[in-house]
């Protein structure tokens, strides 16, 4: 697999441990740290099988367990963006489905520092070229915070017991 192929495969991907965005494996899919961090902490809820297109085609059971693990990720993101980013103030929560066909939740972290003109819009009006700046990408200057959202996922768990992510270790 090429460096980026996996972006063309996120689930399988990351079924097969080669997927470097998965921070954890959760019990309906993968916790991801985004692809682009203009909101830095920016994360997504994968769901673990890519033929599920939407939360209605779950079973009753598979839906609250996606829903409580958007939840797990979502708590996870505000305790490690209030720990480790200033100007924090909220976390939201989103499953859309419009460009990627399979299920999937956004969670975007909101700051104080954010443009006065978009801090209270959706994400998705920000200037496309957030979306693609090298600036913004992915990349090792996101581990501290991936870290800390990882241990946030490990605490909630209530275990302690750290969920590697698949092929780790």
């Amino acid at each position: 697999m090429t460096v980026e192929a996996w972006r063309d495969d996120r689930i399988g991907s990351a079924l097969r441990g080669e997927n470097p965005a998965v921070m954890r494996r959760l019990e309906s899919g993968f916790a991801v740290i985004g692809d682009v961090q203009f909101l830095p902490g920016y994360s997504v809820l994968l769901t673990d099988d890519p033929a599920v297109r939407r939360l209605s085609e779950l079973p009753r059971s598979g839906r609250l367990a996606f829903l409580a693990d958007m939840d797990r990720l979502g708590e996870a993101v505000e305790r490690a963006c209030r720990r480790v980013e200033p100007g924090f103030r909220r976390a939201n929560l989103e499953i859309l489905g419009n460009t990627d066909g399979f299920l999937h939740a956004h969670v975007w972290p909101r700051y104080d520092w954010e443009p006065e003109e978009l801090v209270r819009l959706p994400v998705w009006l920000y200037p496309r070229e957030r979306w693609s700046e090298e600036r913004y990408a992915l990349g090792p200057r996101q581990d501290r915070l991936r870290e800390a959202i990882g241990e946030e996922l490990d605490r909630l768990a209530g275990s302690g017991v750290p969920t590697a992510p698949p092929g780790a270790g």
